[in-house]
């Protein structure tokens, strides 16, 4: 299962199970374990994930963080965990501040089991910064951060590589903050910097109480239309698709004419049964047919090395050839396109041997 699944199917758990989880310690079984593991760690393996990793600050002993992820065994991700029922404050982040302050790991993560923000040590070297430089919410889960996220897994982990990217997304986190604060309720300093370069008057109290609303307002009509265009581009392309598709499907039909192989029309039926299966999983646009003399092909990528499955429609017992991750195709008898539905998982896992 790909990585963003894995999170999608934590996601979907946790939204069922999280009234019913009212401690820390059951935060962590039900939630912070599995999403561990999704990272690619062994939870069991105590030389790989240690709970209760001591962590003494100080004259203070028995101070312990509630897991460190070891590399070489030595602590290379520190995770503090509260109930899922609490919301992250500076309280809990200074008790990872402290953890992390005498430890040689780089990237603490503080969680509630749904909120995980990721922390390290861009601004003073083995001082916790004071912000996050990412989060992702997995009852809210914003697909832009999980490549980011998964180079924190165990198979993509590389420490200096992680730092650069962290510095990378603690600005560019910290800009995107300030931006949305901007557009909210435009500051003062902010308008003036605006003006600079489209108001050559006076820049009087007056002068910049006046172009604050415009500025809010130009600011919300620019957004508006980038979202504008974005639409417009994806619907040109899809269009541009399926345009090019029309003239492939029309291609291959010439094609399979000359050869002596007619496309039935059930043939095609079953096709965009497929694809309407798959439009969930991947970009309907790739999942191409090719029809044969013994069996009408679906494939990924119109590529050979990819098949999805077989409709094998050429005899009166009708079947449907699915595929495991060695590409053995396994026949199923059906009585009609309907039952092609029921195969619906195997075809969606189908993706996932290629992607």
């Amino acid at each position: 299962m790909d990585f963003i699944d894995q999170l999608k199917t934590l996601s979907a758990r946790m939204a069922k199970q999280i009234e019913n989880i009212t401690t820390e310690e059951a935060t962590k079984n039900a939630f912070v374990m599995p999403f561990i593991q999704a990272l690619g760690y062994d939870v069991f393996d105590p030389t790989e994930v240690v709970p209760e990793f001591t962590a003494d600050v100080g004259s203070k002993k028995g101070e312990k963080v509630d897991y460190a992820i070891l590399t070489n065994g030595k602590p290379t991700l520190l995770f503090e965990c509260k109930c899922c029922a609490s919301d992250l404050n500076e309280c809990h982040a200074a008790q990872l501040r402290r953890y992390f302050h005498v430890t040689s790991a780089r990237i603490g993560v503080l969680t509630n089991g749904s909120v995980y923000r990721f922390y390290s040590d861009l601004e003073e070297k083995n001082i916790m910064d004071e912000k996050p430089f990412m989060e992702i919410d997995l009852l809210d889960i914003d697909e832009q951060i999980v490549p980011e996220l998964k180079r924190l897994t165990k198979s993509s982990f590389e420490l200096d590589k992680m730092l650069s990217t962290a510095n990378d997304l603690k600005y560019t986190r910290e800009v995107k903050n300030f931006l949305e604060k901007e557009m909210a309720a435009p500051s003062v300093d902010f308008v003036r910097l605006i003006l600079n370069d489209v108001y050559s008057g006076k820049k009087t109290q007056i002068v910049i109480e006046q172009f604050t609303p415009l500025i809010k307002k130009a600011f919300s009509h620019f957004v508006n239309d980038q979202i504008s265009d974005r639409l417009k581009s994806a619907m040109t392309d899809q269009t541009e698709d399926e345009n090019n598709q029309i003239d492939e499907d029309a291609e291959n039909e010439t094609q399979a004419n000359d050869n002596g192989i007619e496309t039935t029309e059930e043939e095609m039926d079953g096709f965009y049964i497929v694809r309407a299966i798959l439009h969930e999983v991947v970009d309907v646009s790739r999942v191409i047919h090719r029809d044969t003399k013994s069996y009408f092909g679906v494939l990924l990528d119109d590529n050979n090395r990819k098949p999805i499955c077989r409709l094998r429609f050429n005899t009166s017992q009708k079947y449907i050839g699915v595929f495991d991750d060695q590409k053995a195709e396994t026949k199923h008898a059906i009585q009609g396109l309907n039952d092609i539905y029921s195969f619906a998982d195997e075809i969606k896992q189908a993706i996932t041997y290629y992607e």
